[in-house]
């Protein structure tokens, strides 16, 4: 059996070659391949040495990886009723706070008043505590909400104070039109002619103080707790128990990342929106059957404001006009608040 010179070695390969072969060497041929060379190629490259690409290494990919399924994250629908919940504990603790504040003025006799009895039937402390209760839980939900939504109070109540700009002639002729069933109330029922917000009006100074916060505290904060949290909260539960009992995908959210729904939960929300916010004023009318319905209709025309116009600035605004309209009509009737008797 022949072997290779041993004086004569073979030169070795150049790996900057981008393709040599084992029997490039004329001295290979003469006596026969290698032992062993059949179970390589006849040649190769520097690419061949090179690991076959991976998008993902392989102990990063999970067990049975073929056989999982992607996971569904339906979509965080915010405000929903959990946040409703958490509203109220933070009106609670505006209650306490505005109550500590009535106990200060009543300490120092503001306005005169020194008892409990006697504050609970003046008009300043009656505005003064609805005023502080209201304030002090609105800086704890600037303060709290946006930690749980990731996003500032009034984006996450869907504010959009464009769109009503944007609409505000159609918002105010709705605002109109709750005036004019006001007035068809006023025409069809008698029977709250001698309500407790009639007695007092005729209060000295109360009528302009019920003005004042009648056009601006009342419709900003009675909006972000009726349209801004109880409706859409009972509109997402709606869509939610339909959604779990049926199967169905929830509808995505809009572009802004707010959610959408039904036509029908959109109107079972008002109506069950409706009936409380009515009744938060039955106590003002003497529980009377003509105010509530009033009311009642009053805040389906704000919850359509709300849900069109996707905007609770919207809703705001229609409520803002219509307590203005109504305060306007009635000061221009009394002689500017002069002659209560007319009312």
């Amino acid at each position: 059996m022949s072997s290779l010179p041993e004086n004569d070695p073979i030169p070795p390969c150049d790996p900057g070659t981008p393709a040599q072969t084992l029997s490039a060497d004329p001295r290979l041929e003469e006596n026969g391949p290698l032992p062993g060379a059949e179970l390589f190629p006849a040649s190769f490259s520097a690419a061949d040495d090179a690991e076959p690409p991976y998008e993902q290494p392989l102990a990063e990919l999970p067990l049975f990886h073929s056989f999982s399924q992607p996971e569904f994250s339906p979509p965080a629908r915010i405000p929903h009723l959990g946040h409703l919940l958490l509203l109220l504990v933070l009106a609670t603790l505006g209650l306490l706070g505005a109550a500590l504040l009535t106990r200060s003025a009543l300490h120092f006799h503001l306005f005169g008043i020194s008892t409990p009895q006697q504050a609970a039937d003046d008009i300043h402390y009656a505005l003064g505590f609805q005023v502080a209760n209201y304030l002090i839980a609105f800086c704890a939900c600037l303060l709290v909400f946006p930690l749980v939504w990731q996003k500032s109070f009034m984006a996450g109540l869907q504010w959009n104070g464009a769109a009503a700009l944007r609409l505000r002639r159609r918002l105010l002729s709705a605002a109109l039109l709750c005036v004019v069933l006001a007035i068809a109330d006023g025409l069809l029922f008698r029977e709250h002619a001698d309500a407790p917000i009639d007695k007092i009006f005729r209060a000295p100074g109360a009528a302009w103080l019920l003005f004042a916060f009648g056009v601006t505290c009342a419709p900003f904060f009675e909006e972000i707790v009726f349209r801004g949290f109880l409706l859409p909260g009972l509109c997402t539960a709606w869509d939610w128990a339909i959604e779990r009992s049926t199967g169905k995908a929830p509808l995505p959210l809009d572009a802004e990342g707010h959610p959408q729904w039904s036509l029908f939960a959109m109107a079972v929300g008002s109506l069950f929106t409706s009936i409380p916010f009515a009744l938060m004023h039955g106590e003002q009318n003497g529980y009377a059957l003509g105010p509530f319905l009033l009311l009642l209709c009053v805040s389906l025309v704000l919850c359509w404001a709300r849900l069109s116009a996707r905007s609770l600035a919207a809703s705001v605004l229609v409520h803002a006009s219509y307590n203005f309209l109504l305060f306007s009509f009635m000061m221009l009737g009394t002689g500017g608040f002069k002659h209560l008797d007319k009312m």
